[in-house]
């Protein structure tokens, strides 16, 4: 089916709740309003779909969508994960340029939003990098006046990241000013969270290290929340996302003393 070519009309809700499920695990995630479109019915009737699925366990509703139960705690590889959302991911990264201190430390965390971020770094900043992503260290390698310092550990071949008590314990004794995280969700009560417990430890170091924590997520990561929780949301300065995040969401997170910026 053409992800992108509306389908005639499903009059019957189990059709149209099967063919849900599917473009679910097709995708890796349906959204509300494409998903409305390509069946011919209404967002609201999609929503009242996806309320069904989740009561039979067949889907997970966040915000804008649904995850297909089977990958909700499957971590996507770093290949999968630059597949998407690119366009959100590259505005979110440069929103974080006005966000680099005038001199110091760094912090990039292992990821697809941090890695776009790294990639428009440029030589004449003068910054000290310090990194535990072997894909950010290689885009940064040529940058002779960046100090870069990459975090040593076993890595994780998922997602490129080092972990492990090396990690933690050069991050021990290491002061950041400002440490860009990712994170595979993040919610009111849950905070930031992620499926691995190595990862989360690693994360854990990076917040306990860093004067000011940002995180940046795109908007899909809204309402997940997964195995380990690494930060509360009073533990984050900034969360930089996208323009899909709601208004309602955005107050909620500002009233909880986390700061909002959509791009």
């Amino acid at each position: 089916m053409n992800a992108t070519a509306p389908t005639s009309r499903i009059r019957y809700a189990a059709e149209r709740q099967e063919a849900i499920v599917d473009a679910a695990h097709t995708q890796g995630r349906v959204d509300v309003t494409e998903i409305s479109e390509r069946l011919g019915v209404t967002p609201e009737t999609v929503r009242r779909d996806l309320t069904v699925l989740e009561q039979r366990g067949l889907v997970r509703r966040v915000h804008g969508g649904a995850l297909p139960v089977a990958q909700t705690d499957r971590e996507p590889s770093i290949l999968q994960r630059l597949r998407i959302g690119a366009g959100e991911k590259q505005r979110i990264a440069e929103r974080a340029l006005a966000e680099l201190p005038g001199q110091g430390t760094i912090l990039l965390d292992s990821g697809t939003t941090t890695l776009a971020l790294a990639r428009l770094l440029t030589n004449d900043l003068g910054l000290a990098v310090v990194t535990n992503s072997v894909a950010i260290a290689a885009v940064l390698s040529d940058h002779p006046d960046l100090q870069l310092h990459l975090l040593g550990g076993q890595v994780r071949t998922r997602t490129g990241a080092a972990v492990g008590s090396w990690v933690e314990r050069a991050l021990s004794g290491t002061c950041i000013d400002v440490a860009f995280l990712g994170t595979n969700g993040f919610s009111l009560d849950r905070g930031m969270t992620t499926p691995d417990l190595a990862e989360a430890d690693a994360k854990r170091a990076m917040v306990a290290a860093s004067r000011r924590r940002i995180v940046l997520a795109d908007a899909s990561k809204a309402g997940l929340s997964h195995f380990q929780r690494f930060a509360n949301v009073e533990e984050v300065s900034l969360l930089i996302t996208d323009s899909r995040l709601d208004d309602e969401t955005t107050e909620a997170f500002d009233n909880a003393g986390m700061e909002v910026a959509r791009a």
